[in-house]
């Protein structure tokens, strides 16, 4: 699916809650390295002042992000989005001493609704490196953050 076509009828909603994933340039194993991990959560959280939202549930793969966003009416999701993505390359590119595109241009997300069960969203979001047998315990995964859990 190209870019034009995830980007067909997006649109920001006022509070609306947003399952989002964004991936590596070539799946690469960039978030392996602790360092680069680390200031990945730093930015996210520079992100959520920044642009008056709340990450409500995140998780940093080692290939890939998945998070569950709130907006509020400071800011539009493609906004918030391309501003993460754009810090994180640049500050982890630094950091690695590599150039280039850090992340796959497009991004993936998903409009909840009042009905989705956003506490089993949540719950799946955290359990994805469990289920990639990074770590047998979540507690000892350190690059994750969620208000439910």
């Amino acid at each position: 699916m190209s870019w034009n076509d995830l980007r067909k009828g997006r649109f920001s909603q006022t509070g609306g809650i947003y399952f989002i994933t964004f991936v590596v340039k070539n799946r690469e194993l960039l978030f392996l390295k602790f360092d680069a991990a680390h200031e990945f959560c730093k930015l996210i959280q520079e992100n959520e002042i920044k642009n008056e939202c709340c990450w409500l549930t995140w998780v940093l793969m080692p290939d890939h992000f998945h998070g569950l966003i709130q907006i509020s009416d400071k800011s539009s999701l493609s906004t918030i989005i391309r501003q993460l993505k754009s810090h994180t390359a640049i500050k982890v590119n630094q950091l690695l001493k590599r150039k280039g595109g850090l992340w796959q241009p497009a991004y993936f997300d998903r409009a909840l609704r009042k009905n989705d069960d956003i506490k089993n969203i949540a719950r799946y979001i955290v359990a994805n490196p469990l289920r990639a047998k990074l770590i047998d315990n979540i507690g000892n995964y350190p690059f994750w953050n969620s208000i439910y859990l």
